[in-house]
């Protein structure tokens, strides 16, 4: 499957935040690299980017972004890129047969509507366009969206003007051919040079099926207002990580999506994060280690800063298209030392306090459970994924918690005993829970 991109025009509403509307920054990343990148990951490796105002500077970007991802991609120029922009899918005539994927330079949709899309099809002569039924959507400018009506499954009407109308015009659509002869027959017949103006043509001859996207998220990037809601929309979505536990929903993940806001225009890696996190983690050990409140403080708050902090790689990851098998496997070691450390350092200081052989029990007792519940958790969530709803996780994010509540309380040796009995009666729980699947 072929995918061409118009990405020609000027996007005057969105100058002030770049020379080049599709290489405006969002969340660290050109709006026309999430563009590709999330039709990449829809499974598509051959490109067709048309390009025009500031082409060279788009052109150059694309070649370098090609050899990163990598994929295809083949450059088409229009040099009327100040007219309509039906002109530019037309450049494509001589380059494209058959069935392609046609994407705007500045709508973001989910990869599963273009995967979808793909999945169903098209009859020769026909042509697919997406459709967003949920006329109330929060994301979409109702004055500036192009609006559609259906019948039976067909886009019968289509234009920013219409009164009447039950679906916007999503900007994917899936094409034959026929998309070039409807934009020519626009542009003979009404001298109407935009895509709207083909696809218009085509749906009064019934050659316009609609295909209906559902709740999948999508945008038009095209105004600051827009920019700034694609940019919240992206972050919302990085809350619903599944093995978040309650201290990781309610406190960490909240603090730590405005921290990767800021980072993801940084020239930082996850991985690097993910080594900040563990260096703050062996600061708060060495802490612990010293005598006197406030060291256990400091150390308490240093620890619960590198568990937000340790969030942040992940995010950056997703946000930046830089998820890998090693990074997650990196920082799933680097957070097994991680723990050691910070309860080691925390047994230090609570068996300098008691001068009691108890709180070494209790520190050896709290990182084998630890450790048993961090190696239990994939297994766990393996075999129990579809016949548990989700509840309470115990997990990492709640023991660090623990270690700075008993920070700040100045209770090292009941931080301790919680995080043993917790960790290792949770174990215990799962073995219980999993002997009969």
């Amino acid at each position: 499957m072929k995918c061409l991109i118009i990405a020609a025009g000027r996007g005057s509403r969105l100058e002030r935040k770049g020379l080049s509307k599709p290489l405006v920054p969002l969340l660290g990343k050109p709006i026309i690299e999430r563009v590709i990148r999330n039709a990449a990951n829809a499974g598509i490796k051959d490109f067709y980017v048309v390009t025009g105002f500031n082409g060279e500077r788009v052109r150059k970007f694309l070649d370098s972004l090609a050899k990163d991802c990598p994929i295809r991609i083949t450059h088409i120029t229009n040099d009327e890129w100040d007219k309509g922009n039906g002109l530019s899918v037309l450049k494509a005539r001589g380059y494209i047969e058959g069935t392609f994927i046609l994407m705007m330079g500045d709508h973001l949709v989910d990869p599963e509507v273009i995967r979808s899309l793909i999945n169903r099809g098209v009859s020769e002569g026909e042509i697919a366009l997406v459709i967003d039924r949920d006329i109330g959507n929060p994301l979409i400018d109702i004055n500036d969206a192009t609006k559609v009506q259906i019948s039976n499954g067909k886009v019968v009407r289509i234009g920013k003007d219409l009164e009447s109308f039950n679906g916007f015009d999503a900007g994917i659509f899936l094409c034959t051919p026929a998309i070039f002869e409807g934009i020519a027959k626009s542009i003979s017949e009404q001298g109407d040079t935009t895509l709207t103006g083909g696809v218009r043509c085509l749906a009064e001859m019934g050659k316009v099926n609609a295909f209906e996207m559902g709740k999948n998220f999508w945008i038009d990037v095209d105004d600051p207002v827009a920019l700034e809601k694609a940019e919240n929309s992206l972050l919302a979505d990085l809350k619903s990580k599944k093995s978040d536990g309650p201290v990781s929903t309610y406190l960490n993940r909240p603090l730590s999506i405005r921290i990767s806001r800021y980072l993801v225009g940084l020239p930082i890696t996850p991985n690097q994060v993910s080594l900040i996190s563990f260096a703050l983690s062996v600061c708060a050990a060495g802490l612990f280690m010293l005598s006197g409140y406030g060291a256990l403080l400091a150390g308490g708050v240093l620890a619960q800063a590198a568990s937000v902090i340790d969030g942040c790689d992940g995010e950056i990851a997703r946000l930046k298209f830089q998820e890998s098998d090693y990074g997650g496997w990196l920082d799933a070691v680097l957070d097994r030392y991680a723990d050691a450390f910070l309860l080691f350092g925390l047994t230090w200081h609570a068996y300098g306090t008691l001068l009691q052989l108890k709180a070494i029990f209790a520190g050896f007792m709290a990182i084998i459970g630890s450790y048993m519940v961090s190696y239990t958790a994939d297994k766990y969530d393996a075999l129990m994924r579809h016949r548990l709803s989700r509840g309470i996780r115990i997990g990492r994010d709640m023991r660090v918690f623990l270690v700075f509540l008993g920070a700040l309380l100045n209770q090292p040796f009941a931080a301790l005993a919680i995080i043993a009995v917790l960790m290792n009666a949770e174990t215990i729980r799962r073995l219980f829970v999993c002997r009969s699947v």
